[in-house]
């Protein structure tokens, strides 16, 4: 765990400081070239900024023990982090857009940015470059969604620093300042669509949902594996941060003493704590052979997998 808040600790100043030298130089030269896409993309950055110090203090709430009133522990803040950066990534890219169209209906002359804007646009794309690797790497490493959706957003910055890129060229060939212009309002509506798509992955974790299925697939063939356990039903699988909490019920021969049924229990505990990465607890509930219960409204059982 505490590797884990290392890895996200370093990776978010790292994100910091290379953010904070990429925005200072894409909007004071924005400024400076009178460039409104260079600008643009200088907001998306300084934006990067605020991620990075919220994941830097994610990374000290997830390192908590339980308490008593988290006793699951705290690793959900890594899951309200996520959301949080999504509204901030949706902000600067209506900001950029209000901006952006307001310059092309309700702006008279619109000046050509000077030849600096395009020197600084590939500064950006080679730095980010590095960022975007780079966060993405020890997201997946630590398999954390705030770093991996911090990749993705900074990867997203590639794009739209390429864009900003295009436009400024085609602004000077064809001397048409409204295209830098428009190629800012194109990136806004990049970035929209960037802060949604985060909002429904994180949404599945916020309604107690996995997105890979397949790990019930490991699940049932790690109790199958056990010797007394039958018929795994009413299984259910949530996750928290980057660890899984597993419910199942389980049949076993009706005749078995207590402690033999709690042996059996047990053994499947630690089979899928084996047999499936990153489980953080397993709740097994004992049930005779054949025992039905008709209000069992919710989990799943490997009859539903095959379907």
């Amino acid at each position: 765990m505490q590797d884990r808040k290392k890895e996200i600790t370093k990776a978010s100043w790292v994100g910091i400081i290379g953010n904070s030298i990429l925005a200072l130089l894409k909007i004071i030269f924005g400024i400076i070239s009178r460039s409104m896409a260079l600008i643009g993309d200088g907001i998306d950055s300084s934006t990067d900024i605020v991620i990075s110090i919220i994941t830097l203090f994610a990374a000290k709430i997830i390192s908590k023990p339980p308490d008593r009133e988290h006793a699951y522990g705290h690793h959900r803040a890594e899951t309200i982090a996520t959301i949080i950066l999504a509204f901030i990534i949706f902000f600067a890219g209506a900001q950029l857009f209000m901006n952006s169209i307001s310059k092309i209906f309700f702006k008279k002359t619109i000046e050509v940015p000077s030849n600096i804007s395009i020197y600084i646009t590939i500064i950006s794309i080679i730095g980010k470059i590095f960022l975007a690797f780079y966060q993405y790497r020890v997201g997946k490493k630590t398999n954390s969604s705030m770093l991996i959706a911090n990749g993705q957003n900074m990867r997203n910055d590639i794009i739209i620093s390429s864009s900003v890129l295009v436009g400024l060229m085609f602004t000077f060939w064809f001397n048409l300042p409204i295209l830098d212009s428009i190629t800012a309002t194109i990136i806004s509506l990049w970035i929209i669509k960037v802060a949604y798509d985060i909002v429904i992955e994180t949404n599945i974790e916020l309604m107690d949902g996995v997105e890979d299925t397949t790990i019930y697939e490991e699940i049932f063939r790690a109790i199958d594996s056990i010797k007394g356990a039958y018929n795994p039903h009413r299984t259910r699988v949530r996750k928290l941060a980057n660890f899984y909490i597993v419910d199942t019920d389980i049949e076993v021969d009706g005749n078995l003493n207590v402690l033999d049924g709690h042996k059996i229990a047990m053994e499947v505990e630690k089979s899928i704590k084996e047999n499936v990465e990153n489980v953080y607890d397993v709740i097994v509930h004992v049930e005779p052979i054949g025992n039905v219960e008709h209000d069992e409204s919710f989990g799943l059982t490997e009859d539903m997998l095959e379907k």
